[in-house]
């Protein structure tokens, strides 16, 4: 039995993320989170970190990024209301988590899920 609860794709990979938790708060709110997603072609703001997801929809997300072999950094919002707020008026996306890819918001768990799915995650990722 897996020792990650929440990987619903059933499929054990070595992640390969780096989580973000130095910002510069001497910048604006808007230029953290721009600051934030223009530091990795992927980037994934997620509950927990992706060794230590705290809910399963950031588990799931981190398990599919694992499962394509993808590199990515992230960013713990639990650690950080000022960016968990922020980044909900940034995206206009209430949820988390939310994947970018080079700048411009892919969406929440069911998206990246159904994407991985249908193979259209994996197409945008080798574009």
């Amino acid at each position: 039995m897996s020792d990650k609860p929440f990987n619903i794709i059933n499929k054990e990979e070595e992640t390969q993320a780096q989580s973000v938790i130095d910002i510069d708060k001497s910048l604006s709110l808007e230029e953290q989170i721009k600051g934030l997603i223009g530091s990795s072609d992927i980037f994934l703001f997620m509950k927990g970190t992706p060794d230590m997801p705290m809910c399963g929809f950031s588990a799931n997300s981190v398990a599919i990024l694992s499962q394509l072999g993808k590199s990515f950094k992230s960013f713990n919002i639990l650690a950080d209301d000022e960016i968990r707020q922020g980044l909900k008026e940034y995206s206009n996306w209430p949820t988390y988590p939310q994947l970018y890819f080079k700048g411009q918001l892919i969406g929440g768990n069911d998206i990246i899920t159904e994407m991985f799915h249908n193979g259209e995650l994996n197409q945008l990722f080798n574009q």
